[in-house]
């Protein structure tokens, strides 16, 4: 386990990018929770600039953060700002947090290979932000997929092909 890697995303409502992250290969596990606002301690209720991300522990030696990335990047729509299906404002914004330079170049590396691609309307809007902390959500938000699997979610596989 000393050898995975996290890597922190938002995309619209944590349920739905949550339960298409946890199968893909590589992927150890999955958390959702609240990432880049102001405060300390953020709830469902209460998460004022938060975004709805997850967390994703990877095995860098089956996948990697610019796989990652293109996944990410097939299964929300990157191009509406603080919106994601019926949901709107900030919290459902798409961002990368990056823990570092590399991540920051990768993830810029993407989004131009996305952009360049044209199958999106319009032009990449996700916000490149500097990981901070994760709060771990509610445990009624964990799973929540696979404990009701007729709950809402607007995230579904959008390109077959990858990006990169």
């Amino acid at each position: 386990m000393s050898n995975y890697k996290k890597a922190y995303i938002a995309g619209g409502c944590f349920w739905g990018m949550e339960d298409l992250f946890r199968v893909r290969p590589g992927v150890k596990d999955t958390e959702v929770g609240y990432i880049g606002g102001q405060n300390e301690h953020p709830t469902y209720r209460n998460h004022p600039g938060h975004a709805e991300g997850i967390e994703i522990t990877y095995d860098p030696d089956e996948t990697s953060f610019r796989q990652i990335l293109d996944y990410f990047f097939r299964i929300h729509n990157p191009t509406t700002v603080d919106r994601q299906g019926n949901d709107i404002g900030s919290s459902y914004r798409s961002a990368i947090f990056f823990q570092n330079e590399e991540e920051k170049a990768e993830a810029v590396d993407v989004i131009n290979i996305v952009n360049a691609s044209n199958k999106w309307d319009g032009k990449v809007v996700t916000t490149l932000e500097p990981y901070t902390k994760f709060w771990t959500a509610e445990p009624e938000h964990q799973d929540y997929l696979l404990r009701k699997p007729d709950g809402y979610t607007c995230h579904f596989e959008r390109f077959d092909q990858p990006f990169i």
